[in-house]
């Protein structure tokens, strides 16, 4: 996820190409991935244009969700 985040990035800004075949071919790949997560959240954010933050929002919300578990798991282990 960091990964595509990143090199979503350098594409914006132009540092890296998405002609250069490798990193047109890693770049489809993670989106296949990450895609399917991605959805529902670039749904309910606001177009900020050519940067996508939908990456780093499910990176908060995943952090946010194992908070939440592992509190729940703790208080439930301590019966």
């Amino acid at each position: 996820m960091i990964v595509q985040f990143v090199l979503s990035l350098l594409i914006a800004f132009n540092v890296v190409n998405m002609h250069n075949q490798f990193v047109s071919a890693i770049y489809t790949a993670l989106n296949a991935l990450l895609e399917p997560m991605l959805r529902p959240i670039r749904k309910i954010m606001p177009n900020t244009g050519a940067i996508d933050f939908s990456p780093l929002v499910l990176i908060v919300g995943l952090n946010v969700l194992i908070m939440i578990l592992s509190a729940v798991a703790r208080s439930v282990a301590v019966y």
